[in-house]
């Protein structure tokens, strides 16, 4: 009995330390970012402008803040994913185009030295892991033994430790379109270790994630940190029928037919209005399975304590036209190619609202994101994307942005276009061997189709638009900025 005091004393001192423990916070939220390749922003379930179900990200949409004039800069995987990691734009981050074996002579992928968003968190103390398609390196020969490295042109490749940025857990593949048997590399595997998956990949993806998140007997990542990750899946990118027939089933009963009164839609009949028709119904196939597998993300943060203080960012890297303005890919300038879906969940930090004002770019997500995560002084100096951290936190902080489009040719920095995308203006310059011919000039106020370009038109707003692209090629140190 005389040592209860001393005793009491020290159980007393434990109980203190154990409360202020249970007190303190992680000083820094987690991050789960959550891509789709080839995602339109106007198909969500919530906007009501497609008939196409996404019922999981429609309450993530209302559960954050959800930004309905989200654009993509250079609407195409490589060169958005590039923007992306290095905050610079193509012709700094040296992506210039897609990452395959015709762009490789040019050296057309992520440097390894570059100061990659991904970086910074490592150094911070984060835990980093990426899941999915990464399509950011150049083939190089004996080309890896898949379908899409045996034709013309060779697209995937390995991705190895020293260029990963940073992510230490890694499944991850270059670019694999037969989405039914997908392919992958995890973290230790040789350039030939290679695998397929009998399964979705979305949803093998989303199993794996939900893995890193629960992080089953603390094997996957160290517990005590904080950590970031990433889930890259491909649909709905081309190979749109290679979906799950359950998904199909939702949109059995649609006649495709009418859902093709828009004027930017080619005849039936036509080859571009007939791969429309054909491709249109799966596409939101693809999307609803997807938007399935981000609700199972969602609801394992939720599970483990971990979605109010996780910011959860789900987006695309740009657009689809699929036949639309007569144009099946995606590198244009049409708003069914360049707007996106952009949603950041932060309950902790983070009033839920739909921002239909602010154009935050994919690119922009950069620095936005290390800022709101506390980073800000980390942001290397090279970074040249927006920081729109403080309009994302708030509606009151309105910003005006106007952001860049850009079609590089890689061989030639002095061919190809470069443009603006104003509140109301897409405005867009081509030049062939630096010398300009063709401008594109649409009023998305009064022709939200695009049908009419007003170049010729409106000689005195072009001027202004061109002296304002001109200043911007400047700042940025774009070659192209010679052309006009």
């Amino acid at each position: 009995m005389k040592h209860l005091p001393q005793q009491l004393l020290l159980l007393t001192s434990c109980l203190c330390i154990d409360a202020a423990q249970a007190q303190k916070k992680p000083e820094t939220p987690n991050l789960v970012f959550i891509m789709a390749d080839q995602w339109r922003g106007q198909a969500m379930g919530c906007l009501g402008l497609e008939p196409v179900q996404t019922p999981n990200l429609d309450r993530l949409a209302s559960e954050g803040v959800y930004f309905t004039d989200a654009v993509s800069s250079y609407p195409v995987s490589s060169p958005a994913r590039g923007m992306l990691m290095t905050g610079m734009y193509p012709t700094n981050s040296k992506v210039t185009g897609n990452c395959n074996s015709e762009t490789a002579p040019y050296h057309v992928e992520l440097p390894t030295e570059a100061r990659c968003w991904s970086d910074v968190l490592k150094d911070q103390g984060y835990e980093l892991g990426y899941i999915g398609k990464w399509h950011l390196d150049a083939p190089y020969q004996p080309y890896v033994d898949t379908n899409n490295n045996k034709g013309k042109i060779a697209w995937n490749e390995w991705c190895p430790k020293e260029r990963r940025h940073g992510f230490s857990h890694w499944i991850a593949y270059g670019t694999y379109d037969y989405h039914l048997k997908p392919m992958y590399w995890d973290t230790d595997a040789s350039r030939d270790e290679f695998y397929f998956v009998d399964q979705w990949g979305p949803e093998y993806e989303a199993d794996r994630a939900i893995d890193y998140i629960a992080n089953q007997d603390n094997k996957l990542r160290d517990a005590g940190k904080p950590f970031a990750l990433v889930v890259s899946m491909n649909p709905p990118h081309t190979g749109y029928e290679l979906v799950p027939d359950k998904y199909k089933e939702i949109y059995r009963h649609i006649d495709v037919e009418t859902l093709c009164n828009s004027p930017i839609i080619p005849l039936k009949g036509t080859e571009k209005g007939d791969y429309f028709r054909k491709s249109l119904l799966d596409y939101y196939a693809c999307m609803t399975g997807v938007d399935e597998q981000v609700g199972r993300i969602v609801r394992q943060l939720k599970e483990q304590g971990l979605f109010d203080n996780t910011i959860v960012v789900f987006t695309s890297d740009h657009g689809d036209c699929m036949g639309m303005h007569e144009h099946i890919g995606k590198n244009v300038y049409y708003e069914e190619a360049m707007r996106i879906p952009v949603i950041i969940s932060w309950p902790e930090k983070i009033e839920p609202r739909r921002d239909s004002t602010l154009m935050i770019a994919f690119a922009d997500l950069y620095p936005s994101l290390l800022s709101l995560m506390g980073f800000k002084e980390q942001i290397p100096g090279e970074v040249q994307t927006f920081d729109l951290s403080a309009s994302i936190l708030s509606p009151n902080e309105v910003r005006e942005v106007v952001q860049p489009y850009y079609y590089v040719v890689p061989e030639n920095l002095t061919t190809g276009y470069r443009g603006l995308r104003t509140n109301r203006y897409t405005f867009a310059v081509h030049a062939t061997n630096g010398k300009t011919d063709e401008w594109v000039l649409f009023d998305r106020e009064q022709d939200p189709f695009q049908l009419n370009n007003i170049a010729s038109d409106q000689p005195e707003l072009v001027k202004q638009l061109s002296s304002r692209l001109k200043d911007w090629l400047k700042q940025t140190n774009d070659p192209f900025v010679n052309c006009l």
